[in-house]
């Protein structure tokens, strides 16, 4: 399906290094950049990036009552198998998109050069796609305060309040700052770091969990077993809520592409990176999915449980108080490095639209400090998300909305390329070394239909009857979302942005 072709845009040099460095040098310059970044993330690094933002045990662990509540074992297991090949197949599609255009910007910026006669929906993509980042950082660090408040009441039997859990997240918003201003190196080695930890973390929890569990669940349980706490009777229905957990933990392979202008030979390892992200996360996800599910002690226990993260119950029941508190660790430490990853994305886009006049403040957004981060970006995405965290004060369910926005924007966002060349597949003449070949229109629809699928999905009442408190209040979060993004392009956007500017000129050959 997928075939790599070698194209040699190098410019000399004498080290592999130095050449890598350069061919991608100069094929930023053929699309109209300047070399701005230092390269000095590896595959491993850029692969790293997109785990972190995916965040297999994060995800994972605080959504996985989403599907044991909506379909319980036979929900979560068919519903993770089945998504993951889609997500897979929509990785597919952006990476034969990232490996034509490695440029920071990603989404947004693989739209703008696929129809540059519709700046709009550049610019749509652009801003949903960055708020959507934004979003997700700020619901990654609010997990972080939400996992250290069951650490207390597992350990010390104390009950946060709203504001105490608040204050640790901003605390995170603005430690997730701190370490983007820190630059390209800090990120990128905790990046790779985070792979190995990702690895490490799931084979302890998968150990703990399999040998501490007093009472192992049958196979037939796990595969067949029903559940049903939603109050719908529909079986179809109530088994395709418990998708959206699988959804939400796979979103971020793209972040690959937000470091793509930091990264050695970008169109070969930024493409590599979002495939091989989505790939690495449905087997490790699928083997964490599987243990939790032989160790279940008591689903009703788990929905019972008056633990933030109701996950702590599960490992509570299954492994004990001691034992409960690694396992928190473990998912701690990586829900804290996918919280940097996603302000790391977030001050990416901003940078890459303020470049392109899609934003405004350009000269501030486009500076980078001596760590070579776009620090404006950076502390913008921390305001952002100390000021969404604050409505988890007033109300959990307009946070949750937010929250719940935030995926739905993810998923628009990746069907804006998608669409593109489905409708228009003649929009990309000059593929990068990553190709699908003859496949590349049946994945690209495929993955289109997905994304359809699942946006209308996570609008849906997840709860039977219906009221004010259970209410999926997603679509007034994105509606408003669109809404000021809309009166943004007409208010400034259509007078500012006409599509991506050239930074870089090749210079005019010289006459003798």
């Amino acid at each position: 399906m997928v075939k790599l072709e070698h194209r040699d845009f190098s410019v000399g040099g004498d080290k592999e290094e130095a050449r890598d460095v350069s061919v991608s040098g100069q094929r930023l310059q053929e699309l109209g950049y300047a070399v701005e970044f230092r390269r000095e993330m590896s595959l491993f690094g850029v692969l790293g990036m997109s785990f972190c933002a995916i965040g297999i045990l994060t995800g994972m662990s605080s959504a996985f009552q989403t599907g044991l509540f909506s379909g319980g074992p036979l929900g979560l297991f068919w519903g993770w198998n089945i998504c993951s090949f889609f997500m897979f197949l929509i990785a597919l599609s952006l990476a034969e998109i990232c490996s034509t255009y490695p440029t920071m910007g990603g989404l947004y910026f693989w739209v703008c050069k696929m129809k540059p006669d519709m700046p709009i929906l550049g610019f749509f993509t652009g801003w949903l796609y960055s708020m959507a980042m934004v979003f997700t950082g700020a619901s990654g660090n609010l997990s972080i305060a939400l996992y250290l408040a069951s650490m207390a009441e597992v350990g010390q039997g104390r009950t946060l309040t709203r504001i105490e859990i608040t204050a640790i997240a901003w605390a995170m918003n603005i430690f997730s700052g701190i370490i983007n201003t820190i630059g390209t190196k800090a990120i990128g080695r905790m990046s790779a770091f985070n792979v190995w930890w990702t690895l490490g973390g799931t084979f302890v929890l998968v150990i703990t969990l399999l040998v501490k569990a007093p009472v192992k669940n049958s196979p037939e349980f796990v595969f067949t077993n029903f559940q049903n706490f939603t109050g719908w009777e529909s079986k179809g229905f109530v088994v395709l809520l418990g998708f959206l957990q699988a959804v939400y933990t796979l979103e971020g392979c793209e972040t690959a592409a937000q470091v793509a202008e930091e990264a050695v030979r970008a169109e070969i390892l930024a493409p590599l990176a979002v495939v091989g992200s989505i790939a690495g996360s449905w087997l490790i996800g699928l083997a964490y999915m599987l243990s939790l599910l032989f160790a279940v002690q008591n689903i009703a226990s788990v929905k019972a449980t008056t633990y933030a993260i109701p996950i702590s119950q599960l490992f509570y029941d299954a492994v004990g108080p001691k034992l409960t508190q690694v396992c928190l660790v473990v998912v701690l430490l990586a829900q804290v490095m996918a919280a940097i990853t996603n302000f790391t994305a977030s001050s990416r886009l901003f940078y890459a639209l303020a470049r392109d006049n899609a934003f405004p403040l350009k000269k501030q957004f486009i500076a980078l400090n001596r760590f070579q981060a776009p620090y404006w970006g950076v502390w913008v995405s921390v305001l952002i998300g100390c000021l969404i965290s604050c409505a988890y004060i007033g109300s959990a369910v307009a946070f949750n909305a937010i929250l719940s926005s935030a995926a739905i924007s993810v998923m628009l966002s990746y069907m804006q390329p998608i669409l593109i060349r489905v409708f228009w597949p003649d929009s990309i003449d000059d593929f990068g070394p990553f190709r699908l070949g003859k496949w590349s229109w049946p994945v690209n629809l495929a993955g289109l239909l997905f994304c359809i699928f699942i946006c209308v999905l996570f609008i849906l009442p997840t709860a039977y009857p219906v009221n004010v408190l259970n209410m999926n209040y997603s679509i007034v979060a994105v509606g408003g979302l669109l809404v000021i993004i809309t009166i943004n392009w007409f208010w400034w956007g259509k007078h500012s942005f006409k599509g991506p500017v050239k930074t870089w000129v090749a210079p005019s050959p010289s006459l003798h």
